[in-house]
């Protein structure tokens, strides 16, 4: 089916005749067995697609290309204002370098089905080690780069991997992460023993390498041979990726080859409109589903150009960075983090920075990650004039679920819509009965299943879990986790986690109609609301205020504009009263709040640090905050 075809008719080509649907694009994939079957549903609620096919994941990004002629084109461009430098691998490169890692990967035991733990900082090598897993069936798990000894363990355990792939340091604006003691600890916190570790030495730090256990990168590269690409079943696992703030047992997704490469590939067109001689930058990490996805698989699935890029929205070395890749590097479609804008409009609120760069090649800035508000929408529009499509997705999916398509059709999507669902998401607002609630009433965001191509089959070696936490709520239905609705023109608005809707004397709220109000103060630079126990109205919203480095009133003036607008703007029925103003929000290292961690602390419960956090420090400076408007006070150890 054309990617011109409009929305309404391939959104429903896909929801009414699936089969057929995700038949047709399969076909722009490389099969080494094509697949007859497209869709088993014989052992309900564990789908599979392309059941009998066999493909290889690496082949299909790489060779496919080369065999094309294509191998003279940029495949990935890895800019790194952190060192300083910058490196770019053609097709026909960056296939060799797999091929002969692959060498690498097999000399040390690995086979079709084991799995290998990558933890690596953004660095090309990390690319070049998950495509090298894929080109000989092996199973990826990348771990985040700098994640502490005990978290990397528990990941460990559960992937029972063959091979550790890792490197001696990560490089962040301010500091070295030596990433070599961090995965000692948690080689020694395992139960499972590892007992082969590949380590890539970087220039800017060293490390000592285990005598019988740790291998040199270069000096395994040196011994090494290419090998071909091993052909697997579409069902086989590409990679496992763990989802973040697990604790206990961490939850491992699992990625299948062959739906993950159609959806992939298929995505790249009809959601960002993309083709295969356009540049995609995705400002994120491989250690997240964003990066699998849009730095290393979907790009290369199409034939894109991928930039990769080892640095910060700020202080590498200023808030004009993501204007310098941009120009330098002639991006055509963009995709970040709503919170990443955030952060240069608060240090360059008038974007003085970004007049100095040429952006005129840009066509499309996509956010994603959390619920963006409008006023950061605005800005990073006029900032880079082009258009801003806020879009919806998961870990457990790996590629959009809602947005506006451009691929397929522009639509008037309103500022603060997450869009329409893509087509092959058959999604759902569904109330605490399981019954659909009507447009404009907010409700749990379920998808019917079966789910598209792409989206997890499951757990890792978890069938009770993957039932128990996705589908067991609402039968029949995979419920997201996340709240919203829609509007009457069938927008999807996505405001929160279904744990932020917060209930106020017998009244759902979402924190994040709260959040877009108060960050449409010209002086708020970002927001994060909560909902903390209250004796007589259950919970009332909280909210933790970041203001621009532009803002020059009292911070109580500001405080009280900002419980007037939400007055005004939600009614007095959000008991909307009280507000701290921080210097910075807690977040994970792929910029989500730690929403869940700051409900605890306002509420003066135990709390310990998430392992995901990227700074741990700031969640004392806010318990102290909060604790000066009357909120927690209470820590674990």
């Amino acid at each position: 089916m054309s990617p011109q075809t409009p929305y309404r008719d391939q959104f429903a080509a896909a929801r009414d005749n699936p089969t057929e649907f995700w038949r047709e694009a399969a076909r722009a994939i490389r099969w080494s067995r094509e697949p007859q079957q497209i869709l088993d549903d014989s052992r309900v609620p564990f789908y599979h697609w392309y059941p009998d096919g066999e493909l290889n994941t690496a082949d299909n990004c790489l060779d496919r290309h080369v065999d094309a002629g294509r191998g003279d084109v940029t495949a990935l461009i890895h800019d790194s204002p952190v060192t300083d430098s910058q490196q770019r691998y053609t097709y026909a490169e960056l296939r060799d370098a797999v091929a002969k890692f692959a060498g690498v990967i097999r000399n040390q035991g690995v086979e079709k089905g084991d799995r290998v733990i990558i933890y690596m900082p953004m660095i090309p090598e990390a690319v070049i080690a998950m495509l090298a897993c894929a080109r000989i069936g092996a199973v990826h798990s990348v771990v985040f780069g700098g994640f502490a000894g005990a978290e990397l363990a528990k990941r460990i355990d559960d992937a029972t991997p063959k091979l550790v792939l890792s490197a001696s340091c990560g490089i962040e604006p301010s500091r070295v992460v030596e990433y070599k003691p961090l995965l000692d600890r948690g080689l020694e916190l395992a139960e499972h023993k590892v007992e082969r570790c590949v380590i890539f030495q970087r220039d800017t730090q060293r490390c000592e390498l285990i005598s019988g256990r740790d291998i040199d990168w270069n000096d395994a590269l040196a011994e090494a041979e290419p090998v071909d690409c091993v052909p697997v079943a579409a069902t086989d696992p590409l990679y496992i990726l763990y989802t973040s703030g697990t604790t206990g047992k961490p939850k491992g997704v699992v990625r299948d080859n062959g739906g993950h490469a159609v959806a992939m590939h298929y995505s790249m067109r009809a959601v960002y409109g993309l083709d295969q001689d356009d540049v995609f930058w995705t400002a994120s990490d491989v250690g997240w589903v964003v990066g699998h996805s849009y730095i290393v698989y979907a790009p290369l699935l199409l034939g894109c150009t991928s930039v990769m890029y080892e640095g910060k929205p700020v202080g590498t070395p200023d808030a004009g960075a993501f204007f310098r890749v941009i120009a330098e590097h002639k991006v055509d479609v963009f995709f970040t983090a709503p919170t990443a804008f955030r952060a240069v409009k608060k240090v360059d609120p008038n974007g003085e920075l970004a007049k100095q760069y040429d952006v005129s090649n840009l066509r499309a800035l996509f956010l994603a990650g959390e619920h963006t508000d409008p006023d950061t929408a605005i800005w990073a529009g006029e900032k880079l004039d082009v258009p801003v499509i806020d879009h919806w997705w998961q870990t457990e999916t790996a590629w959009p679920m809602s947005a506006n398509p451009l691929g397929i059709e522009n639509l008037d999507v309103p500022l603060g819509s997450a869009g329409r669902p893509i087509p092959g998401y058959d999604t759902h607002v569904l109330g605490p009965d399981g019954e659909e609630v009507p447009n404009g009433e907010m409700g749990d965001i379920c998808v019917k299943l079966p789910l598209p191509p792409g989206c997890f089959p499951n757990l890792w070696q978890n069938d009770e879990r993957y039932k128990s936490s996705y589908l067991e709520d609402f039968p029949g239905y995979y419920r997201s986790g996340d709240a919203g609705y829609f509007d009457a023109d069938g927008n999807l608005w996505v405001m929160s986690r279904v744990d932020d809707i917060i209930n106020v004397a017998g009244h759902r709220l979402s924190t994040g109609m709260i959040e877009e109000v108060i960050a449409a103060h010209p002086d708020v630079a970002e927001a994060a609301v909560v909902g903390a126990a209250d004796a007589d109205k259950g919970q009332l919203p909280v909210a933790m205020v970041v203001l621009k480095s532009s803002a020059t009133r009292a911070a109580d003036e500001i405080v009280a504009e900002l419980i007037a607008n939400v007055r005004e703007q939600i009614g007095p029925v959000a008991a909307f009263k009280h507000a701290a103003i921080v210097d910075r929000l807690p977040k994970t290292r792929s910029g989500k709040v730690v929403r869940a961690t700051l409900r605890q602390i306002a509420d003066g419960k135990e709390w310990t640090t998430p392992a995901t956090i990227d700074d741990p420090a700031i969640l004392t400076e806010i318990e102290d905050q909060l604790s000066n408007i009357g909120y927690g006070n209470k820590r674990a150890d």
